[in-house]
């Protein structure tokens, strides 16, 4: 359904994750997880492109929307259909 490449930074172990996961899920929204459990390189490029230290990170292309609890604002005031419907 989207069409920006949604990427969303995680960890195996992180409930936060998972319920960003279930959320863009449940939206039908396609998505690319980077595990960052063991991967050095990419857990630094996550605080490098979003300035935290935590997980989840979640990006709609360029756009940094944050954590799961950004993210589920932003689908509580309808900002998350508006974001698919932008071009």
């Amino acid at each position: 359904m989207s069409i920006q490449p949604v990427v969303v930074y995680a960890s195996a172990l992180c409930p936060y994750c998972r319920w960003a996961k279930a959320l863009l899920e449940q939206r039908g929204i396609d998505y690319q997880e980077i595990g960052v459990d063991t991967d050095r390189e990419k857990w630094a490029e996550m605080q490098q492109r979003s300035g935290r230290h935590t997980v989840p990170q979640i990006f709609f292309g360029d756009r940094h929307i944050g954590g799961f609890d950004d993210l589920s604002a932003l689908d509580r005031s309808g900002g998350l259909n508006q974001l698919l419907t932008d071009d």
